[in-house]
């Protein structure tokens, strides 16, 4: 594959707005497609984005409202919400140019399909190529210019080398692998997992049952990955467990803020902009489980708490008097 020297992003919040800075520090040309002239041209003005404060826009950035913007570029950043994929996808499948990668940089599973989101694009854009960038990175931190790794994925290996070179730089260092399903899986679980993990914050249960709660909640994730395809060396690397420690351990995960609210008994929205894409996912998730006959206690309380089904009281005292079993 050639050298990919235009890339665009499409989504003008926090994660893509940090994106575009970091392929712009890899020095490639980046165009930043926001989803309004609106909002594209207070980026021009201010060059920080309203949902990513602190942080400036790289001036070596573009911003533009127009998704035609993308026939030009050689790789595509859809970095959208996970639900918002597939409308997202559409639009940007009459622009694209055949061949041209497409990197799905959200963390969910489409809600009714059971998609994964290299599925939404491949079904919502046929000329693109899949890919997906996944693993343990704050928006803010990237955007800073922070020391960050991710894993990035495509089904084939010179497509995800190729995109891993356009990206990296000595501030942003993308790992790849052929691996794809298992970057997904990591993705997906963890943030289900991570409000499991808020929760437990919000309870003040401890920092031992925190530790308890993220080591089981890995093993789940494991028990899916596998069951779903997914290489055990993907899930145990930075985006399985690497982004899975991250976010069950700070209040700047979405995720585990959201479980935090929940813990001390608020009723938070999941969505608006602080969107917690776990929330979406933990359902989803649980059906997904249920199909492949894979036991995830921990996800499975979450989505009952989610959809009041369950009281958070009673999610933790249907885990604590589980029977006991060997590890």
């Amino acid at each position: 594959m050639t050298t990919l020297e235009r890339i665009a992003v499409v989504g003008a919040g926090a994660w893509g707005t940090a994106l575009a800075n970091a392929a712009a520090r890899a020095g490639r040309s980046v165009t930043l497609i926001a989803r309004a002239e609106a909002i594209a041209a207070a980026l021009r003005t201010s060059r920080q984005s309203a949902r990513l404060a602190g942080a400036q826009l790289d001036e070596r950035v573009a911003v533009s409202a127009a998704t035609a913007e993308a026939a030009a570029a050689d790789a595509v950043l859809l970095v959208v919400p996970a639900q918002a994929m597939r409308e997202a996808a559409i639009t940007l499948a009459g622009a694209i140019r055949p061949g041209t990668p497409v990197i799905a940089c959200a963390k969910g599973i489409e809600r009714g399909t059971h998609r994964f989101m290299t599925e939404v694009i491949a079904e919502s854009a046929a000329a693109a190529v899949p890919a997906v960038l996944s693993g343990p990175s704050f928006a803010v931190d990237v955007a800073r210019g922070l020391p960050t790794a991710v894993t990035l994925a495509a089904r084939e290996r010179r497509t995800a080398e190729a995109l891993a070179r356009a990206l990296g730089s000595a501030s942003f260092r993308p790992y790849h692998t052929t691996d794809v399903r298992g970057v997904e899986i990591g993705g997906a679980a963890k943030n289900v997992l991570a409000i499991a993990a808020g929760i437990v914050a919000g309870r003040g249960l401890g920092a031992s049952a925190a530790a308890a709660l993220t080591t089981r909640g890995f093993a789940e994730l494991m028990r899916f990955g596998k069951a779903y395809g997914a290489k055990s060396e993907t899930l145990t690397g930075l985006s399985g467990l690497g982004d899975l420690i991250l976010t069950c351990s700070t209040a700047q995960s979405r995720n585990f803020s959201l479980g935090i609210a929940i813990g001390k008994g608020e009723r938070p929205a999941p969505g608006g902009d602080k969107l917690a894409e776990g929330a979406f996912t933990a359902s989803v998730l649980i059906d997904m489980a249920m199909e492949k006959r894979v036991d995830m206690p921990v996800a499975a309380a979450v989505a009952a708490v989610l959809d009041e089904k369950l009281s958070v009281d009673g999610a933790i005292e249907a885990l604590l008097t589980r029977p006991l079993k060997a590890e």
